[in-house]
C-alpha cells in the first residue's frame, strides 16, 4: 500500500465506529495511534527528501541557467569574429541546454507540488493522532470509572456487607423496642389506678378528721 493510499485511510477512518466494533478497545485504539505515528514518520520523512530534492534540482536549474547565458554569450562573440560557423554551434548548444531547463522547471514543479501536500497531510495527520489521544484518554477515564463503580457495587453486595447491614437494621429494631418500653413506663408512672385514687380520699378525711381534733383540744386549752 502506497504511503499516500495508507493516509487517506487513515485520515478518513471514523475512530469510534473501530472501537465500537473492537472486542479490546483499548488494545485497538495502541494499535491505530501506533499505526498513525509509524505513517507520521513516513511521510515526514518522504517530506525531508523532497526539500533535499528540491534544493538540488534548484542549484541544477541555476546551474542550467547560467550555461545558456554562457552559450548565448559565446554566440554573440563568434557573430562579432565573423564566425557563423561557431555561432550557429553555440546556439545549438543554447538549445539543448534549453531543453535539460525545461525538464528540469518541470521536474521542480512535481516536486514542490509532493512538498506541499506532504505538508498538508503532516498537519491532518498530527491533528487525526491529538484527536485520537484524546478518545484513548476518554476510553481510559470510562474504563477506570466503570471498574471503579463494579468494585463498589461488588462490595456492597457481598455477604459480609449484607451481613453487616442485617445487624444494623436488628440493633436499630432494639433501639426502638428499649424506648417504646421506656415510653411506657412513663406512662405508667404518671398515671393513678382507681384504687390510688379511692385510698387518696380515704387519706385525706383522715387528715381533716385529725385537724379539726386538734382543733378542738387547742381550745378547750385556752378555756
Amino acid at each position: 500500500m502506497g504511503i499516500f493510499s495508507r493516509f487517506a485511510d487513515i485520515v478518513n477512518s471514523n475512530i469510534s465506529a473501530l472501537l465500537d466494533k473492537a472486542e479490546d478497545p483499548e488494545k485497538m485504539i495502541r494499535l491505530i495511534i501506533q499505526e498513525m505515528e509509524d505513517t507520521l514518520v513516513e511521510v515526514r520523512t518522504n517530506s525531508a527528501k523532497a526539500i533535499a530534492d528540491q534544493k538540488e534540482l534548484s542549484r541544477k536549474v541555476e546551474s542550467i541557467q547560467a550555461c545558456i547565458e554562457d552559450w548565448q554569450e559565446k554566440a554573440t562573440l563568434a557573430l562579432t569574429k565573423q564566425r557563423d560557423d561557431l555561432a550557429r554551434s553555440a546556439l545549438v548548444e543554447k538549445q539543448k541546454t534549453q531543453d535539460v531547463l525545461k525538464g528540469l522547471l518541470t521536474e521542480q514543479t512535481l516536486v514542490e507540488e509532493t512538498i506541499e501536500k506532504l505538508t498538508g497531510e503532516i498537519g491532518k495527520l498530527e491533528a487525526k493522532i491529538t484527536e485520537t489521544r484524546a478518545k484513548q484518554q476518554a476510553l481510559a477515564i470510562r474504563n477506570s470509572t466503570a471498574s471503579n463503580r463494579r468494585d463498589v457495587q461488588k462490595h456492597l453486595h457481598t455477604s459480609r456487607t449484607s451481613e453487616a447491614f442485617a445487624k444494623f437494621e436488628q440493633y436499630s429494631r432494639k433501639i426502638d423496642e428499649m424506648e417504646a418500653e421506656a415510653d411506657l413506663y412513663a406512662q405508667t408512672g404518671n398515671s393513678k389506678s382507681l384504687e390510688q385514687e379511692f385510698a387518696e380520699l380515704k387519706a385525706d378525711d383522715e387528715i381533716e378528721k385529725e385537724l379539726a381534733n386538734l382543733k378542738q383540744k387547742m381550745q378547750q386549752d385556752k378555756q
